[in-house]
């Protein structure tokens, strides 16, 4: 895999990472008891945004980690996943 093709698989893996991580770690207006007027009390509390990017960043980096391992140091491919799971349904040749 050329870094051009690892760097658009990472972009694209951030983005669904980020929005898994948005919601954690979220404190709304109506915990702190202290809602803004003109805005709903499940509106977050300040800004968590940082957070959440520097979350997203590490855990898609160790997400592709695990698949540079897997890729290039145990030699699997996207080929290789329907051999994995063996075929159960499947009588066996007499």
């Amino acid at each position: 895999m050329s870094w051009v093709s690892f760097t658009a698989l990472f972009f694209a893996t951030w983005w669904v990472v980020l929005f898994a991580v948005l919601p954690f770690s979220i404190k709304t207006q109506d915990e702190d008891q202290d809602v803004t007027l003109g805005t709903v009390s499940s509106a977050p509390r300040g800004s968590h945004m940082l957070r959440a990017v520097l979350r997203t960043t590490i855990a898609t980096a160790i997400l592709m980690g695990i698949f540079y391992w897997l890729t290039h140091v145990l030699g699997y491919s996207l080929n290789d996943v329907p051999h994995i799971v063996p075929e159960f349904g499947q009588a066996s040749p007499k």
